[in-house]
């Protein structure tokens, strides 16, 4: 199957995962996926294909050499964020893209001024929605690219190379798919998530990150007879997010500048929470993030009385940094994989986090490759499809890295 016709086939799966469910995998087409993936790897040959009862796929390639060399994992997670609606239309394919503007069918536009990843595709083949829909690059490009290395090794039997495991996991965009990760399973001694964005690209750092509920208690009373006994709850809320620096939010910052940002909120006058994620890659500068917004809270309270502001600030990930950089064997041959490929290779700080943060810190250490995907939880997403197709062949070049060593 071609790659092409593999990630439309895929993203045409609604997979989008859910918090508060209360279930894992968060919500069923992503255990419907899964099984759709076990089916087409076990058609490709491939015989060591488990999935489990929460939605987790493992397998595993055997060594066709003569000598011992290390089991080499591959991840990409199936879930897609629910910022939009998944597809539920076939995605748009524009062969031999212009160089010029892309307007999708709700209007929206992608221009090549203001998109650097755009610029770089004049030539290539692109796939978009329709403007309505996420497409689900983030993470399906991932997926589509590690089957693709799989069927061809499968298909290649000459080819040489050690012990190849690989992995696809459920609920990774609420932030829980290692929490239920099996490392034994998967198998590994080093691995690589295939969950970026440009082509080219190996990460090895990434953002600390946390989340932050804050919940607002206030005093609701009819508006005629408020005076010094209602607290608006609403008001208070915003005078909470009015306290944090506001030049420290995602619009203002970039490279390895830390954010607040506010992803939720609701509330009346009587309750109102806030809910907010925490980034910094410095991890003094991220705990003082986190004793910011309690010292706002506090603040608040000192004001309002006690009780008012209740901020629960629950750690994430952590900088996957100093678990890769004792290994760093898997970035020089990454380097030197994407450079013979024809690629000038980048190794930016990834703004975000993957599966490979916490899988770093269970012991194995697992940085990060661009997909060829871009505009990842929007509606404006791209898939470059010969990006895709060379990241796929990446894949095989870093196993031949290991296999020659």
């Amino acid at each position: 199957m071609k790659l092409q016709e593999r990630f439309l086939k895929y993203v045409m799966m609604n997979t989008q995962s859910l918090e508060g469910t209360g279930t894992v995998p968060s919500t069923p087409g992503q255990k419907d996926f899964a099984q759709a993936l076990v089916d087409e790897l076990k058609d490709l040959g491939i015989a060591d294909v488990r999935l489990d009862d929460m939605g987790y796929i493992y397998g595993s390639i055997p060594s066709n050499l003569d000598k011992n060399v290390p089991t080499i994992g591959f991840i990409a997670h199936m879930d897609t964020a629910d910022a939009h609606p998944s597809p539920v239309k076939m995605p748009r394919v524009i062969e031999n893209y212009d160089g010029g503007i892309i307007t999708l069918e709700s209007g929206a536009v992608l221009d090549p001024k203001t998109d650097e990843n755009l610029r770089n595709a004049k030539g290539c083949s692109l796939i978009v929605t329709d403007g309505t829909t996420l497409l689900g690059g983030d993470d399906k490009a991932g997926v589509a690219e590690i089957m693709t290395a799989l069927e061809y090794l499968t298909a290649h039997p000459e080819t040489k190379h050690g012990k190849i495991a690989f992995s696809f996991t459920p609920d990774e965009e609420i932030g829980t798919s290692q929490d239920n990760f099996n490392v034994e399973a998967f198998g590994a001694e080093f691995a690589y998530t295939v969950d970026g964005a440009d082509l080219g690209d190996i990460e090895y750092e990434n953002f600390n990150g946390a989340s932050a509920k804050i919940t607002v208690q206030g005093v609701e009373t009819h508006p005629g007879e408020a005076k010094d006994k209602m607290k608006n709850a609403m008001l208070i809320a915003m005078e909470f997010n009015a306290m944090l620096p506001p030049f420290e939010r995602p619009e203002h910052t970039e490279n390895y500048e830390g954010f607040y940002h506010l992803m939720h909120m609701d509330g009346d006058c009587s309750t109102a929470t806030l809910r907010y994620i925490i980034r910094e890659h410095d991890a003094e500068k991220f705990a003082k993030r986190k004793d910011t917004v309690r010292k706002v809270a506090e603040l608040l309270n000192f004001k309002y009385g006690d009780g008012t502001v209740t901020a629960e600030v629950t750690d994430g990930y952590r900088n996957m940094t100093e678990m890769v950089r004792p290994h760093m064997h898997l970035i020089d041959y990454a380097k030197e994989a994407i450079a013979e490929l024809g690629i000038a290779p980048r190794v930016p700080a990834i703004r975000g986090g993957t599966d490979g943060a916490e899988l770093s810190f269970k012991g194995v250490p697992c940085p990060n490759l661009g997909t060829g995907s871009w505009n990842h939880h929007s509606v404006t997403e791209v898939a470059n499809i010969d990006h895709m197709e060379k990241t796929a062949e990446l894949i095989l070049a870093i196993i031949g890295k290991y296999a020659e060593r």
